[in-house]
């Protein structure tokens, strides 16, 4: 293993390190555990932890964690030193800032137990080491001076993986395959196609992110009574955004490999039933909404439903490189919809849980937009990949989950995080960040689609960590 391997190993390790320290020293701060721990650098005067679990054990291991990180950080500094020939200046400036503001913020730390009110300079310096971290773990993988394995173009793993081309479409009256199919089977199909229309795999994270918003501002799990009519009104609205999205875009889908066989594209359902199943779904969605939660949640639903048809489909998707950057607002949507269904406002537990997940979007969707490069090319979509190159998605894809995890952070300061969650999201923040590694050093398609499998893990069980949190 060479320095520049060497040291990407110990940046990726000292990023997650560093979430977890941040995070730890966040449960510290709500339980107050500095309070049983005013000995320092120790608890007790001893490197050992001190023999009462409980809050001091809590204390004990965030100041043991603190010097883990940044032994590790030293380490990786160091490989800039072996490798000083190699090295772009860059890099070594990005360190030395990220070891000169460890070293500071472990000094502020210092001052709080003697009473000085600095917590969000402690949290702010911590910010900038782990910004500092990326970019040094960036620079450091888009090394053009450095050796790599020649790149994998993917093309082979894109087709084993993708869903198969559609039929032709000869016109506009022939007649699709399922609805030739009678009986049964025809009928099985054909309600098929309609479920299929609704984007059935959104529901179930666009759910979750209105549940957890939910647990936010109720202080744990919300009554079934209330949460129920939530789900399912949103679930509804999702369905006609998705139905709303066919429609829109069965021009540009026809000449994507990938999506040439949606319904409306073969006309397995003519674009006119498909606009009155949307409309449909749309009027339950806020019927339901109006009827069983309040009026905020159902201007925020058909809000959500407007910009995910008009304003990202119609507006963005096809018109800037920007598009999923912006649109990614529109996963924040249920996040606000839940806080509004318990409060009939929106607390900002709940909008720092749209943040999160609108900073998330980029970082888990511009891994289907390498995959699919060639696909949105021929759809005329301006995707990153497409006007911007691969190299620069890859840095985009890195630095939103660099973002992301500050944004957790800042959730974690106002909501009531426990050790679960630092356990949590730090174990699945490891796995997409190695996931999303892996696509600088392989490129290849195989590689974003685990990043992308990867980015869907660490979301959900981030969700699932507020709600237990939540509870415990």
């Amino acid at each position: 293993m060479n320095a520049r391997d060497t040291r990407i190993r110990l940046l990726a390790t000292t990023a997650v390190g560093l979430y977890a320290v941040a995070a730890l020293g966040t449960t510290e701060a709500v339980t107050s555990a500095e309070s049983v721990c005013t000995r320092w650098p120790t608890c007790t005067g001893s490197l050992l932890p001190p023999a009462v679990g409980g809050p001091a054990l809590l204390a004990w291991g965030h100041r043991a964690s603190v010097l883990v990180v940044g032994v590790v950080l030293l380490a990786a500094a160091a490989t800039v030193v072996v490798d000083s020939t190699t090295v772009e200046s860059r890099v070594s400036a990005a360190l030395a800032v990220a070891v000169v503001a460890y070293g500071a913020d472990v000094l502020v730390g210092r001052a709080m137990l003697d009473g000085a009110s600095v917590g969000g300079l402690h949290l702010g310096v911590a910010a900038v080491v782990l910004a500092a971290v990326f970019a040094a773990l960036t620079w450091t993988l888009e090394d053009d001076r450095a050796p790599r394995p020649a790149p994998s173009n993917g093309r082979a793993d894109a087709a084993t993986t993708a869903p198969p081309n559609g039929p032709d479409v000869e016109s506009a009256d022939a007649p699709s395959a399922a609805g030739s199919v009678g009986g049964r089977a025809g009928l099985r199909a054909r309600l098929g196609a309609y479920v299929e229309l609704t984007k059935p795999r959104l529901m179930w994270l666009l759910s979750l992110v209105a549940l957890a918003g939910m647990g936010l501002s109720a202080g744990g799990l919300p009554p079934v009574s209330l949460a129920v009519p939530t789900l399912v009104g949103g679930a509804l609205s999702i369905g006609a955004s998705g139905v709303f999205n066919h429609v829109l875009e069965r021009d540009r889908d026809a000449k994507m490999a990938r999506t040439s066989d949606r319904p409306v594209v073969t006309h397995e359902i003519p674009a006119g039933r498909a606009v009155a199943f949307g409309v449909a779904l749309a009027a339950l969605a806020l019927g339901t909404f109006l009827a069983f939660v309040n009026a905020t949640a159902a201007a925020l639903d058909l809000g959500a439903i407007a910009f995910y048809a008009v304003g990202y489909t119609l507006v963005l998707k096809p018109n800037t490189s920007w598009n999923i950057t912006i649109g990614g607002a529109v996963g924040a949507f249920p996040a606000l919809i839940g806080s509004a269904a318990v409060t009939g406002g929106i607390g900002l537990p709940a909008l720092l849980l749209g943040v999160v997940v609108f900073t998330w979007t980029p970082a888990h969707f511009y891994n289907l937009a390498l995959a699919y490069q060639d696909d949105y090319a021929a759809g005329e979509y301006p995707m990153l990949p497409v006007v911007k190159g691969r190299a620069k998605t890859r840095r985009h894809i890195l630095g939103y989950l660099g973002v992301t995890f500050l944004t957790t952070l800042a959730l974690a300061v106002v909501a009531n995080v426990d050790l679960v969650f630092v356990g949590v999201t730090s174990a699945f923040g490891a796995l997409f960040l190695w996931a999303v590694v892996a696509i600088f050093r392989t490129d290849s398609d195989r590689a974003t689609f685990r990043a992308f499998h990867a980015s869907n893990a660490y979301l959900g069980a981030f969700l699932l960590a507020v709600l237990v949190s939540g509870v415990l």
